[in-house]
Order: structure tokens, then sequence, then C-alpha cells
């Protein structure tokens, strides 16, 4: 096994913004990568609030999101996460002050955040929900570890358990 990767993603939608970080690890034989979860965390921000009504980003869901992230960059530091990234969909893609979504994730966490566009965001939904159907058929064929089959998005979640931001795993790829 190659040494560990570690790596951190937050995707932030509309009404929640999310927190992976884990580590990633290479096997060199064959390219097999298995992911470790350290930290996993939902936090419900609200930061489409309006935004149809008005066609901007309010301040108090601004205030919310940033918060949010703020929490979230302490958590990256401290568990030392050599990437980040940082996915946004909806809400900050179709606001008028968009701008200022972006500079504020670009001071909280010192990355560029990707306003990904409805294309990439089904890509990398139907991404991570085909991998969801992969592992759940390879851990209903075989009782061998199932990390071995699983893709560098997945973890070792309930079966039936939805978890959403596997997708912005999918660039890790």
């Amino acid at each position: 096994m190659g040494p560990p990767v570690r790596v951190a993603a937050v995707d932030c939608g509309t009404n929640s913004i999310r927190l992976l970080v884990a580590d990633i690890t290479t096997e060199p034989a064959t390219g097999t990568r298995h992911l470790h979860e350290l930290d996993r965390r939902l936090e419900i921000v609200r930061l489409g609030e309006g935004v149809d009504r008005t066609g901007r980003l309010s301040e108090q869901a601004l205030a919310r999101t940033f918060a949010a992230c703020e929490r979230y960059a302490e958590r990256i530091r401290e568990l030392g996460a050599d990437q980040v990234r940082f996915v946004a969909t909806s809400a900050s893609r179709d606001a008028d002050n968009r701008a200022e979504f972006v500079t504020g994730i670009r001071e909280i966490l010192g990355v560029e955040p990707e306003v990904i566009t409805g294309a990439e965001e089904a890509d990398l939904s139907f991404a991570g929900a085909t991998r969801e159907l992969a592992v759940a058929g390879s851990r209903r064929r075989t009782s061998s570890s199932t990390s071995a089959a699983a893709p560098p998005s997945s973890s070792s979640a309930a079966p039936g358990r939805r978890r959403r931001s596997r997708s912005t795993w999918a660039a890790y790829d």
C-alpha cells in the first residue's frame, strides 16, 4: 500500500454544506484506491434562502455558510489535509453576488471554490450514485473485504444509506 494522501472535500449546496476528510491509499500493483474516513460533517446553512426571489445570496445566508466554513477550516487544519477541494452548486452559481461568496470561501479555506455548472453537478451526482450501486453489488457477490472493490469515493456506509457528498470525490479518480 502506498503512503496515504489526506484529502478534504467540502460540498456546498443550496441548503446544506458537507465536509469529508479522509486518507486515500493506493495499492501500487493494482492502482486500487482505498478511502478511510477521518471525519464527516453536515450543517444546514440554507445558502439559497431567498435567492430565487431576489437573485442574491442574503447576508444572513452568507454569514451562516461562512461560519460553517470557519468550523470546517479548523477541522481540516487539525487533521492536516494535504489537498482541499470546495465545490459549490446551484445557489452560488445563480446568485448575482456570487463573487462575494467566492471571495469569502477563498479567505476562509485558502482554496478557490469551484462553482460548478449544472452539467458538472449532474455528472458528479451520477458518478457518486453509480459507484454506490457498484459497491452494493460487490457486497452482495462476495463476503471478502469490500474496500478492495470500493472506489475512492466509498466507505463502509450501511447498506441503503445515501451519502450525497461522495459525488465530490469523483474528481479524485
